[in-house]
C-alpha cells in the first residue's frame, strides 16, 4: 500500500520501499547531533524521533508524533544533479534536481517544484520569501501553504536553505495548519538556530 511521507519529505514512497530494518531512534533532546549525513549539526532542545531510513542519500526525518502530524526534514551537502525528495516516478514525472549554479532566491522554485511533483498536486503556494542565516551562511527562508490528495487537512510549512560550498543544506517543517503546525514551530525555530557547521 502506497502512503504519503508527506510532511517534510514531500514525497511518495511505498512501504516496502524502505529497508526492513528501517525504524526510528529517539534522540536526546540535549545533544548536538550531526544530521543527514552531511556538515550541520543541530541541538534538539526536547526528544524527537528520527527515523533510520533516508529518502535520499543526504537527507533525514524527524518527528514528535507521527510524519502525518510534524514532520522535520533536513537535507545537507547535497550535491549537483540531486534531488531533495525520492524521485518515485522518474520516467515519467522527473523531479527537478539542484545545481551548483543556483542562487538562494531560486531555492523556493526548485522546493516548490518538487513538492508539487513528489506530491503530485496543484495546490501548492509560497506564502512568503526572506533572507536569513543557516549556520552562519546567508540563507533564505520561506513558507508555504500545500494540500494532499485524499487528506481533508491543510498544511503548512516552514523552510530554512543555503548554499556554500556549492552544496545546498536545507531544514523544511511541515504539519497540518489546524494546531500542529503553531505548536510546534516554536521548537523548530530552536531548532533551526541551533544550527552549526560539524
Amino acid at each position: 500500500m502506497r502512503v504519503f511521507i508527506a510532511a517534510a519529505t514531500l514525497a511518495l514512497a511505498s512501504l516496502s520501499a524502505a529497508p526492513a530494518h528501517a525504524g526510528w531512534r529517539l534522540i536526546d533532546d540535549n545533544e548536538a547531533v550531526s544530521v543527514a549525513k552531511g556538515k550541520i549539526e543541530v541541538t534538539p532542545g526536547e526528544e524527537w524521533n528520527r527515523w533510520t531510513y533516508r529518502p535520499v542519500g543526504r537527507s533525514e526525518v524527524w518527528t514528535l508524533d507521527g510524519v502525518s502530524l510534524n514532520e522535520l526534514y533536513f537535507v545537507s551537502r547535497l550535491q549537483d544533479g540531486k534531488t531533495i525528495f525520492t524521485d518515485a516516478n522518474r520516467k515519467e514525472r522527473p523531479l527537478p534536481t539542484f545545481s551548483a549554479s543556483m542562487l538562494l532566491t531560486d531555492i523556493p522554485d526548485f522546493y516548490e517544484s518538487s513538492s508539487r511533483l513528489a506530491l503530485n498536486t496543484s495546490v501548492f503556494e509560497i506564502t512568503g520569501i526572506e533572507a536569513s542565516s543557516l549556520a552562519g551562511h546567508n540563507a533564505v527562508r520561506f513558507t508555504f501553504e500545500y494540500a494532499v490528495e485524499g487528506s481533508p487537512l491543510r498544511r503548512k510549512g516552514l523552510a530554512v536553505a543555503s548554499i556554500f560550498d556549492e552544496e545546498l543544506h536545507l531544514i523544511s517543517f511541515t504539519a497540518p495548519e489546524l494546531f500542529y503546525f503553531d505548536r510546534d514551530l516554536p521548537k523548530v525555530e530552536r531548532i533551526i538556530a541551533s544550527a552549526t557547521l560539524d
